[in-house]
């Protein structure tokens, strides 16, 4: 009888949710990161009265300042559009590795309102911790009038795929005045009145150390915060769910086990770094040893964001995207009879030297995830983390959400055998000095908790 009860409580937990009522055709899925760019500057360009964007930051290259430049157009057209930024206050106070600190994203914002004194917008930093490794500001999503276009991806060339190269995200634009004000209010009354929060845009800025108790009291408070709105959708209809969380046992972090311990049939989760935490790894394997199926979608090393081919200068981050193979590896080795049954499906993306973003889980046909969330310990403890969770009973999205993942899986390479994942004796020298030295040491475990 135990086991029903559970099952009963993660399908009761997840129908219980208060939720916002959506029309199947305001709700867009696109397919690839330029065709993303396109629709985010269309949509700035024809904003009427409020433009809000949260990412963990806005990058001063090419594609940044095509989005900024045409936000300030915005806002000289239209004198009464409300605008409002809001980037991580710790990755905007430095350069890309390599730069001097003058070389910041916050003097780039304060260079640029400079430049444009008759079409005032605010841009915001927002430390979530004392320091950058203890917690940024994951928090996503672009709301535009009454239409919210959320991505995991941050604003800049390789996200937007203005250049050369691109880095896989889902992208998704939900037209819902009800959740695009919600969205709005949790940003107005979680973010903004709290002493902690920065203009980046002024000349002026305060150091990490004035900071540090507006800090604590603002990382308290979040600890606390979600979205609130009023229930206005039954579990009979299509609907979204906003959802943010930062810290243990948070909302964002229930309702992903909720979803995967809640399947019937079958779960589908990307991650872009294979380093789950226990309580989802042991989710997988309880669902797999009842006879569920189980599809992970993961980045190859070679397209981890933090990957440093063998022609260039290795340092230590380089080895990340090995630690995360090693994990899978040795996961497809302690569950190769699921693989072996075709219960378990592993898929690793890649594609000529591009990069692999994308997280978010669908279960069955009924329920999908959209988020920033790694799926990571990371992003369980220390980042302030949002998704917008889609429960679909009647199967009114399910061509959209079946192309998305037929599009994700097309520069996929399926894993049949753990041994064809390569094995850390096989890495290059430094690679496998640096992992065996880290191993030594166990510093490896607080790493791939941090990273």
């Amino acid at each position: 009888m135990r086991i029903p009860f559970i099952k009963y409580n993660h399908q009761k937990y997840l129908d219980e949710l208060a939720k916002i009522e959506q029309s199947a055709d305001d709700y867009q899925v696109l397919y690839t990161a330029e065709e993303y760019r396109k629709t985010l500057l269309q949509y700035i360009q024809n904003a009427t009265h409020r433009i809000y964007i949260v990412a963990l930051y806005l990058e001063r290259d090419e594609a940044g300042q095509e989005i900024l430049q045409a936000i300030y157009d915005a806002k000289r057209r239209n004198p009464n559009l409300e605008v409002k930024i809001f980037v991580d206050w710790h990755r905007a106070q430095r350069g890309r590795m390599g730069e001097g600190k003058s070389q910041t994203n916050a003097q780039y914002y304060h260079q640029m309102q400079q430049q444009h004194l008759d079409a005032p917008i605010e841009v915001y930093g927002v430390p979530v911790n004392r320091r950058e490794v203890l917690g940024v500001l994951h928090l996503k999503g672009s709301i535009i009038d009454d239409t919210l276009l959320y991505t995991g991806a941050s604003i800049n060339n390789v996200y937007l795929h203005k250049l050369d190269k691109y880095r896989y995200d889902r992208y998704h634009v939900i037209r819902n005045r009800a959740l695009a004000d919600t969205m709005v209010d949790y940003i107005k009354q979680q973010f903004l009145p709290f002493d902690a929060i920065q203009r980046l845009d002024s000349a002026e800025q305060k150091t990490r150390k004035q900071l540090k108790p507006d800090i604590r009291v603002f990382r308290h408070h979040l600890t606390q915060a979600n979205y609130q709105f009023e229930h206005q959708a039954t579990a009979n209809h299509l609907s979204v769910t906003p959802i943010a969380g930062l810290g243990k046992g948070n909302s964002l972090n229930r309702v992903i086990h909720h979803l995967i311990s809640s399947a019937q049939h079958k779960i589908v989760f990307c991650t872009p770094y294979f380093n789950l935490p226990p309580i989802i790894i042991r989710d997988i394997i309880r669902q797999l040893r009842k006879g569920k199926h189980v599809e992970i979608i993961v980045g190859d090393k070679t397209a981890n964001d933090f990957y440093i081919p063998e022609d260039q200068p290795f340092n230590i981050i380089g080895g990340l995207p090995y630690l995360y193979e090693i994990n899978l590896r040795k996961f497809v080795e302690r569950l190769q009879e699921f693989v072996d049954k075709d219960q378990l499906i592993i898929r690793l993306w890649k594609d000529n030297g591009h990069t692999y973003h994308l997280k978010g889980l669908w279960v069955d046909k009924d329920w999908a995830l959209i988020t920033g969330n790694n799926i990571n310990p990371r992003a369980w403890r220390l980042d302030l983390e949002n998704g917008i969770l889609v429960h679909d009973p009647q199967h009114q999205l399910q061509d959209k959400f079946a192309k998305e993942l037929m599009t994700i899986r097309q520069n996929t390479l399926l894993v049949n055998h753990f041994q064809q994942i390569q094995a850390s004796q096989f890495y290059p020298k430094q690679v496998h000095k640096l992992i065996s030295r880290l191993s030594r040491i166990r510093i490896d475990r607080i790493i791939k908790r941090l990273l």
